[in-house]
């Protein structure tokens, strides 16, 4: 998810979610990657559709207090977006180089 489309070797991604111009290994031009809101979307999505059940869950099963489970689910939200947003970015950069989009 992380390595380049083209060779499997080389990073996609510099720092955080900065895409590289190219690959260090076989020098694949990677600066046509056009990924500006789709991975955030995506992203929000999944975690969206993982946290709000087990919200529901735990609150049902448990009855907690409300404040402690909004808070666990802010945190889990928040780590789950942080874990999975550079991941969903390279496999956007993937599907643009595999379907040859926007200059690939």
């Amino acid at each position: 998810m992380l390595k380049c489309p083209s060779c499997g070797q080389g990073k996609v991604l510099s720092g955080y979610l900065t895409v590289k111009d190219q690959c260090a290994h076989c020098g694949q031009d990677l600066s046509h990657a056009r990924t500006d809101d789709g991975p955030a979307y995506f992203t929000l999505l999944v975690v969206v559709a993982i946290v709000f059940p087990m919200f529901g869950l735990i609150y049902s099963l448990f009855t907690p207090r409300p404040l402690w489970v909004a808070l666990f689910m802010v945190v889990l939200s928040t780590a789950l977006a942080l874990v999975l947003l550079p991941r969903v970015k390279g496999v956007f950069i993937g599907f643009q180089w595999a379907k040859r989009l926007h200059g690939f």
